[in-house]
């Protein structure tokens, strides 16, 4: 499995669930715990997929380990062979000698198909190795955003609720100046003054009307009294009986 073919479904997957979860969000802590859950998530896959590739590597490595120790036995079986037809031939026991060579011969080219096996497996492992250097590059490099990521979120949570505490605090401040009770006691205090006007008003009226009483009176008496005095004008000019 390559680099790209791993990451980039990952990175696919990853990109899909932070826009989803952004378009669809109303809490921004939440927002961010849940793209955390799912980047770790998708850490968790990749960790799975670059231990499946070093679990290949390590199967090949021990199928290349084990062509290269069958071209040593093979090769060892060879010259064994070939040495006992040496000996065998040197006896005089050219037919058994024969064989044994061919013998050797067979050996010989199991030891060198061995070998081809061991080179090609060679070739494959060293593409293999630097496919699990750059997986565990590319790893390392999703671990260290997502620790970017969680101490931006933990940057990002407190800008949040310092702006939603200043949010409040306004909106307490302006809470207040819509309802200043000052305001209220101007109210009280201006009902209290046409009260205190009307009660004076009311004096007022009331002392005028007993002062016209008083002259009224007055002026009752003094048309008596001239009333009185006529009389007597009178009286006193009348002739006497």
């Amino acid at each position: 499995m390559s680099q790209q073919s791993i990451f980039g479904r990952i990175s696919q997957l990853a990109r899909a669930n932070i826009h989803a979860i952004i378009d669809g969000a109303e809490d921004p802590e939440k927002m961010l715990d849940q793209m955390i859950r799912d980047y770790s998530a998708n850490i968790t896959e990749a960790e799975q997929a670059v231990a499946q590739t070093i679990g290949n590597l390590r199967l090949m490595e021990a199928d290349r380990d084990e062509d290269a120790t069958a071209a040593r036995d093979w090769g060892s079986k060879a010259l064994a062979a070939s040495g006992r037809a040496d000996q065998l031939r040197s006896s005089g026991n050219a037919g058994e000698a024969d064989r044994l060579d061919n013998l050797a011969k067979v050996a010989l080219e199991r030891q060198i198909k061995a070998e081809q096996d061991a080179t090609a497996l060679d070739a494959q492992i060293a593409g293999q190795q630097e496919v699990v250097t750059k997986l565990r590059t590319g790893l390392d490099g999703m671990k260290n955003k997502l620790q970017d990521l969680k101490q931006r979120r933990d940057q990002l949570v407190s800008r949040q609720k310092v702006a939603q505490a200043q949010n409040q605090m306004h909106d307490a401040i302006k809470s207040i100046d819509l309802a200043d009770p000052t305001s209220e006691l101007s109210r009280f205090e201006e009902k209290i003054r046409r009260e205190e006007a009307r009660a004076l008003g009311s004096a007022e009226l009331a002392a005028s009307s007993l002062d016209r009483q008083f002259a009224e009176l007055e002026d009752a008496g003094t048309a008596i009294e001239v009333e009185s005095r006529l009389a007597a004008l009178k009286s006193s000019q009348s002739p006497q009986q």
